[in-house]
């Protein structure tokens, strides 16, 4: 079971938040927090869930208004989310580099190309001069 898994329903979810279910249903209502649902509609919620009801409880007893604390919310969420994205692609990159080791290694050709090089493979030196005359 992981964080995210929606187990527990709203009287354990109200108990473990320290708060009424009722307080819930209002805080569902107001999109702060939404449970997932079961097919015959009853409220589930995860621990992620109950840390974010706990999250409310506390800001509201330090006088955040419900909309400010709707915002903190949203950005946290949107934090996690990009934390995740992050890591996502630097897994994806981390697997690149070890399923293609040296794929990254380029060179420049005298026409202003790139080529591939074999990793370990130095470029052929090239001593031309060339003139560059711009637009005119």
């Amino acid at each position: 079971m992981d964080e995210n898994s929606p187990v527990f329903a709203i009287a354990m979810a109200a108990e473990l938040a320290e708060m009424h279910p009722q307080t819930l249903r209002q805080y569902d209502r107001l999109g702060l927090v939404v449970p997932g649902r079961t097919r015959g509609g009853s409220r589930r919620y995860s621990m992620r869930d109950v840390v974010q009801l706990r999250e409310i409880a506390r800001l509201g007893s330090e006088g955040v208004s419900l909309e400010g604390i709707r915002r903190v919310l949203e950005l946290e969420n949107e934090n996690r989310a990009l934390r995740d994205r992050v890591r996502e692609l630097e897994r994806a990159f981390a697997d690149q580099l070890i399923a293609r080791p040296g794929a990254r290694v380029f060179a420049a050709t005298a026409s202003g190309s790139a080529v591939s090089l074999r990793a370990g493979v130095r470029p052929e030196r090239n001593t031309q001069i060339v003139l560059y005359r711009g637009p005119r």
